[in-house]
């Protein structure tokens, strides 16, 4: 679908009636509407001037997102070497510049709290090793490299801070002198034994305070090195925006319902947690957590039992809330039999709603969307993706594929054609000058010109990622999946919403945990978000020795962090663009939500605009069902053919398609 020449890549020219095409970047509901075209066999063509998938929805190594920060730090104006494609406009035409640069990140900086000793020169592992020439198969000159390359990282993990010889390199000569030293002090304190008398009480309690200081030394982390981070770079699996998945959310649905879900693997979120008075304490949700809950009064679980019940129907009673429509659902709260500590829990916790902005309808609504998504797939109502968020727009890209997508990555478009006595777009010219018609065209709203926005009023997220070494609320388990609301000192200031992946998620490497911080934007994300940090991380050693020398582990320390701003265009109306063809859709990127419900409404709602009598992301075909049009030969995989000549017929057996999206839902929840 290619041709190589050279380092970029040249499309084959493309001119199809049926075509739509996707200019760059392409996020979430960009690879939704792409994945639901191609199923219902139109032709796409998806362009990305990136080198990855998922524009601002993207998950990154470690070391891929140095490369993000540096490039977003370091943002220069693309000036266009030549203007030749402009001939390709003819006069009955005029064009439509495209942004050449991303605006949608700012304010971005990241700052490295852990030890940095012996971090210049080492590199991730599992990086490819120089080759010598193309086309070499010997590498064990590669893999000797590799392994002299990554001897530095090895002994600076040990943990020591004096230059101390490792256990593998020990010689003979050092044995000896080890030995010698050890004699010389058994010596010295049988002499000092022999002088002195000790009380029994005395030995008991030394014994005491050795086994208090083994246990705390058991307890206390492991030292985690900058180095270590880069070395394992690989491991970590970072988000740009952070959001999880409602078990019973319009995404699940269309998971299953498409048969997109068999492309990724889920784990259940494990807790809920709550800041109250300057502790994170876990928050009941199920049943089962309410009535095992030691933090509550019986009362009090009979109370929260009863609010919760009345809010699964509340439709069904509305006398008990018209009078409060007009309140926020705080202050509905307040008029309830619950206490404070339920009011808090139910508020931030549970309906994860605003303060000050939520009525109660919404916080009504918010509560029983929580209840139904509890018990399908755990004890929370929340899914994360293995692997991070950016796997979902991923897997829609592999779907389109499948049948018969073309995808370009590291390939920009210059601008949209448009026919002035039409008014329609009738074709967009890439970076090569090819000019490549198609009928309708998805564009994401970065790369829409200013001139075109200029009555678009955009809101921003502030965004943080630290890598810690220690959960937020220690358990048994290191292995938890944590979601916590942080609700604003003031009144009228966002909440912030925190996430905690710990190395099952495939997210981070071991010992260390990825910690996601999102709220609206007052100022800068670090002006933001920093003062929640603060309250909940050590930013610093001394920080952490002096908790230690008070009796306690202290605070989980933070290893690196990294605070960037985000553009939300979520909401903006259509009207608001300037001269946009009525065939041009335009997609926004994500949004402040926890969930990815606008995300697949947009995605659903721009295709029913282009096909309205197409169903949307129907399920696949059985490929026991197709039937294969010629000699009647079939091929290995007729599931993933995208050939013209395939049709579908419905199976013989009455209930072939029930069973089959029943099965596939059954082994999503299993």
């Amino acid at each position: 679908r290619e041709r190589e020449g050279g380092h970029g890549k040249r499309l084959s020219r493309l001119s199809c009636s049926s075509l739509l095409a996707l200019p760059p970047p392409q996020g979430l509901p960009e690879s939704i509407i792409a994945s639901a075209c191609s199923r219902s066999g139109q032709r796409v063509l998806h362009v990305d001037s990136r080198n990855y998938y998922g524009g601002n929805w993207a998950s990154f190594s470690f070391s891929g997102l140095l490369s993000w920060i540096k490039e977003n730090q370091e943002k220069t104006d693309v000036r266009e070497d030549s203007e030749d494609w402009r001939k390709l406009i003819l006069e009955t035409e005029e064009a439509i510049s495209l942004n050449k640069k991303d605006n949608t990140i700012q304010h971005v900086e990241d700052v490295c709290y852990a030890s940095q000793d012996l971090a210049e020169d080492v590199k991730e592992a599992g990086a490819l090793p120089k080759l010598p020439a193309f086309g070499v198969s010997d590498t064990s000159e590669a893999a000797q490299e590799s392994e002299k390359e990554c001897l530095p990282v090895e002994s600076q993990s040990l943990g020591t801070e004096s230059c101390e010889t490792s256990p593998e390199s020990v010689t003979c000569n050092d044995l000896e002198s080890t030995t010698e030293r050890k004699d010389a002090e058994m010596t010295s304190e049988r002499e000092h034994l022999c002088d002195a008398t000790f009380d029994q009480s005395a030995l008991e309690t030394g014994k005491t305070e050795n086994v208090s200081t083994a246990e705390a030394a058991a307890l206390e982390p492991k030292k985690i090195t900058y180095a270590e981070i880069v070395k394992e770079g690989r491991r970590f699996n970072i988000d740009l925006v952070s959001k999880l998945l409602y078990s019973r959310g319009l995404l699940i649905d269309l998971l299953t319902k498409s048969n997109v879900s068999r492309y990724a693997e889920f784990k259940n979120v494990t807790r809920i947690l709550a800041f109250q008075e300057g502790r994170v304490e876990q928050v009941p949700c199920s049943r089962a957590d309410v009535f095992n809950s030691k933090k509550l009064t019986m009362v009090e679980k009979r109370m929260l039992m009863k609010f919760l019940t009345f809010c699964l129907d509340y439709e069904q009673h509305p006398d008990e809330y018209q009078d409060y429509k007009e309140c926020t659902f705080s202050e509905y709260l307040k008029t309830q039999k619950l206490t404070s500590n339920l009011q808090y829990f139910i508020l931030h916790s549970i309906a994860m709603v605003s303060e000050a902005d939520s009525d109660t309808i919404d916080g009504l609504k918010a509560t029983k969307h929580f209840l139904q998504c509890l018990g399908r797939y755990g004890n929370t109502p929340f899914l994360f993706p293995l692997y991070g968020q950016g796997e979902i727009p991923q897997c829609f890209c592999r779907m389109c594929a499948v049948f018969g997508g073309i995808y370009c990555l590291r390939h920009s478009v210059q601008c949209l054609v448009v026919d002035k006595e039409s008014g329609r777009c009738k074709a967009l010219i890439d970076h090569f000058g090819q000019r490549i018609s198609a009928n309708y065209f998805v564009v994401e709203d970065s790369y829409l010109s200013e001139k075109t926005c200029t009555n678009v009023c955009y809101r921003q997220i502030s965004r943080a990622v630290l890598i810690t070494d220690q959960s937020v609320l220690k358990t048994d388990s290191d292995q938890q999946i944590s979601i916590l609301t942080v609700p604003p000192v003031e009144r009228g200031q966002p909440a912030v919403r925190i996430i905690e992946l710990c190395s099952s998620t495939m997210t981070c490497m071991k010992n260390t945990y990825l910690v996601h911080f999102t709220c609206s934007s007052t100022k800068t994300a670090k002006e933001d978000l920093e003062p929640v940090v603060q309250k909940l991380f050590s930013l610093n050693a001394a920080t952490e020795r002096e908790s230690e020398n008070g009796g306690g582990l202290g605070k989980p320390r933070v290893l690196w962090a990294v605070y960037f701003n985000m553009r939300d265009s979520s909401g903006i109306d259509r009207n608001s663009y300037d001269c946009l063809p009525s065939n041009v859709y335009v997609c926004s990127g994500p949004d402040c939500a926890l969930g990815n419900d606008y995300a697949v409404k947009q995605a659903e709602t721009l295709f029913q605009e282009m096909f309205p009598k197409e169903e949307f992301c129907p399920p696949p075909p059985n490929p026991e069902d197709i039937i294969y049009d010629g000699d009647g030969t079939q091929p290995e995989d007729p599931g993933f053919s995208s050939s013209s000549n395939t049709k579908t017929e419905p199976s013989p057996k009455e209930n072939s398609d029930g069973d089959s999206c029943k099965v596939s839902e059954e082994q999503h929840e299993e």
